[in-house]
């Protein structure tokens, strides 16, 4: 650990009920450098930053300041201490029917020693030096609802500033930024290095860490894996002990596909990304992997309709494929199991046979009535197939466990044929048991139709696919067989190391 750390996290810990979440981490923050901390869904990130913004105690553990024991009992007393926090909803750093001077003394407004009366030549004045301190040129008079997602971002930070931190936290900050607007925020960061802020920079964008980082630290199941600093910061390594410190590849009996069913010539996901091809023939399982925030649930959505690329085009089985909504892209065959099944997916009042028929209600239902007999055997063999755990196909959502609503909701899109199923993290909070029951079934219906996995964790890509494509910066950079994985070049390309479009056409 450093000598000249000013601000120390100790041997933390972290339970909820009997589930440890944070396990002794230990991070050591310089003054005037940035420290990138990595770590995927359900790595602890969270918890760290509430601990540390005074949301929650830890349950064990020291944390100081200049060498002060610092407690923060509520983020007010978190950012007195100097400890700041601009969290990743950009909503939660700003009120946006508010003008950007407001937004930029509303702490000052609020707090200790506020004056009684409000004066709007003293806020202008004071909010003019704010802005001027962190070089954002603004109208302070605009709306901050009316501002770019950017200037938003600007306004979160600048507001953070105003109270003179001395340890800055910004989580995920490029989450929803273009490539360009990114760049104002790291001039931004670098101006608040050279002040001497101790900046706690939480992202898994590679261009952030390779732009921004003095030194790399790395959070996996609660614990810290990787350390990395030095002027050559070890990119590779790092992504590896996010995912673990072990990759080796599955024995998947890898299947060639059949008939091409989709292709994507061109496509471009946002503004200033670059453009790339791809395929999906019938009977294959192609896995899509890369960091967080990479781009994965946005091609998701993209291919089902959700959300509409800036470039390219699309075709399915030959003929042009341009969804307007996600009813046209059920209505040609493209399927999509969400992300979040609490948010996208689960339907709380439902019933398990409910859930698992309700896009398809319409070809359940005669003259408008729904042939529940129909619906019922359907649910019953899709609870037989996947090997769902329950009493009967009757049963409240809420009676099972995680892993077996998740089966229900990869149930629901194979009650159906399609032409494309997309599975967005499918086995995001399933044991392994669960994981490799969803596996098997979509392995043995995969025939007849294409399927498109997009995973983080390796060894989930490893059991699953056929082929893997690799995303980087809303791209894809990288195509492997799972047949022969050179592991060290598929890492590299996580990590950001290409140089060169790469066609998966």
């Amino acid at each position: 650990m450093s000598e000249q750390a000013m601000f120390r996290i100790a041997d933390v810990c972290k339970s909820y009920g009997p589930i440890p979440v944070l396990k002794g981490v230990d991070i050591d923050l310089r003054a005037g450098a940035v420290t990138v901390l990595m770590g995927a869904n359900g790595a602890g990130k969270s918890t760290l930053v509430r601990i540390l913004s005074g949301v929650n105690k830890c349950d064990a553990g020291t944390i100081t300041l200049d060498g002060r024991a610092f407690n923060p009992a509520s983020p007010a007393e978190a950012i007195r201490a100097g400890v700041v926090t601009v969290h990743q909803s950009i909503n939660d750093g700003v009120v946006a029917d508010l003008d950007v001077a407001t937004n930029l003394t509303l702490d000052r407004l609020n707090g200790r020693g506020a004056r009684l009366f409000f004066n709007p030549a003293r806020v202008r004045r004071e909010a003019a030096a704010v802005a001027a301190r962190m070089g954002l040129a603004l109208d302070l008079s605009a709306r901050v609802s009316d501002l770019t997602l950017a200037d938003r971002q600007m306004v979160a930070i600048a507001r953070a500033m105003a109270h003179e931190p001395q340890v800055l936290i910004l989580d995920e900050p490029t989450s929803s930024l273009s490539s360009s607007e990114a760049d104002r925020l790291f001039d931004l960061v670098d101006r608040l290095r050279a002040r001497g802020v101790a900046v706690l920079y939480i992202t898994h964008r590679m261009s952030d860490i390779r732009r921004l980082a003095d030194s790399i630290v790395v959070l996996r199941d609660g614990r810290i894996t990787g350390r990395f600093e030095g002027p050559e910061l070890e990119y590779e390594a790092a992504v590896n002990a996010m995912l673990g410190q072990k990759v080796v590849a599955g024995t998947v009996s890898v299947q060639q596909g059949g008939t091409p069913v989709f292709a994507a010539r061109g496509l471009q996901l946002r503004q200033g990304s670059r453009p790339f091809d791809f395929h999906l023939g019938d009977g294959e399982i192609v896995a899509v992997t890369g960091l967080v925030g990479v781009g994965k649930t946005e091609l998701a959505e993209t291919l089902f309709g959700v959300g509409r690329p800036v470039g390219g085009s699309m075709a399915l089985d030959g003929a042009d494929y341009r969804p307007s909504n996600t009813r046209q892209a059920i209505a040609r065959g493209v399927f999509l199991v969400a992300k979040d099944r609490a948010d996208n997916g689960v339907i709380p009042d439902f019933n398990i046979a409910e859930n698992i028929s309700a896009p398809f209600l319409p070809r359940l239902s005669n003259f408008g009535v729904v042939g529940r007999g129909r619906e019922l055997l359907k649910a019953r063999g899709q609870i037989k197939s996947l090997g769902i755990v329950c009493r009967s196909e009757g049963d409240d959502m809420q009676t099972l466990s995680g892993g077996n609503q998740q089966k229900v909701m990869i149930g629901r899109w194979l009650l159906e044929p399609s032409r494309v199923l997309i599975l967005d993290e499918p086995f995001q909070g399933v044991d392994i048991a669960a994981r490799r029951d969803i596996g098997v079934q979509l392995r043995a219906s995969a025939r007849g139709r294409a399927t498109i996995v997009f995973l983080t964790e390796l060894d989930e890509v490893f059991e699953i696919a056929d082929r893997i494509l690799v995303m980087s910066e809303h791209s894809i950079v990288g195509e492997h067989s799972n047949a022969a994985v050179d592991i060290d070049r598929l890492l590299a390309q996580i990590a950001g190391q290409h140089s060169q479009k790469v066609s998966a056409a």
